[in-house]
């Protein structure tokens, strides 16, 4: 750990973009020393158990693109996981690329000697209202919190929320959780479309920073979350 984090929890959050960037995600996960990798749109049929000197948490198994998770067991433990099915968006029911959209994992920080959950989060995509994605973080906290009442959270992914944020801090924030972006924008897709698709929510934990990552294949730049202070939620 460098100076000006400490101690802090390194937490890489990817959408692989329909699992073109899976040759990308053992590199990432190495060059910037990440505790926690957590993919979105990954064929769960094409990802190892091992990682370099990570481990897979778990995967979603129902999903055509899914979500993934790794961590470092020589910094963690991990004492469960549970993946969730969130409210579909008419494109979840007419394509039906996913409604597992959050995994979550209860993992006990050996440097901090205390427990943190951490989530890979997907809302539904552009073709959805700001509302029904809403309803999914809102959902998908609950859920966490169910996991492991108490215990301070982080949640990373692909929020489909590029413009419009206030509406959702002030949902995120009246719920106790703070939401922040990364320094710079991304995604990279479409010509009109873009933004901060990828961010993160928390409470209970202080976020030293959160970077946007080169970009790789996929039409998403991967973020690097830096978080501490693990104090009870």
């Amino acid at each position: 750990m460098d100076e000006q984090t400490g101690n802090s929890m390194r937490v890489v959050s990817y959408n692989l973009r329909e699992h073109t960037a899976r040759g990308e995600i053992e590199a990432l996960a190495r060059d910037n020393r990440a505790d926690v990798l957590c993919l979105q749109e990954a064929d769960t049929n094409d990802i190892p158990d091992t990682l370099g000197d990570m481990v897979l948490a778990a995967s979603t198994r129902n999903n055509r693109l899914g979500l993934a998770a790794y961590y470092r067991p020589d910094r963690f433990e991990l004492l469960g996981s549970q993946v969730y099915a969130l409210k579909k968006s008419m494109h979840d029911r007419v394509m039906s690329p996913a409604h597992e959209r959050l995994l979550a994992m209860h993992l006990a920080d050996r440097v901090s000697q205390s427990d943190v959950l951490v989530g890979s989060f997907h809302a539904a995509p552009l073709t959805a209202t700001n509302g029904l994605r809403r309803k999914q973080v809102a959902s998908a906290h609950q859920l966490m919190r169910a996991l492991a009442p108490g215990v301070p959270m982080l949640m990373v992914g692909d929020f489909n929320y590029p413009w419009f944020h206030h509406g959702l801090r002030k949902q995120i924030e009246r719920d106790g959780f703070i939401l922040t972006r990364s320094d710079s924008p991304t995604y990279l897709g479409y010509r009109y479309v873009k933004g901060h698709f990828d961010f993160a929510t928390s409470i209970g934990l202080t976020i030293d920073d959160i970077v946007t990552l080169p970009a790789g294949v996929s039409d998403h730049r991967p973020i690097l979350v830096r978080a501490k202070g693990l104090a009870a939620a």
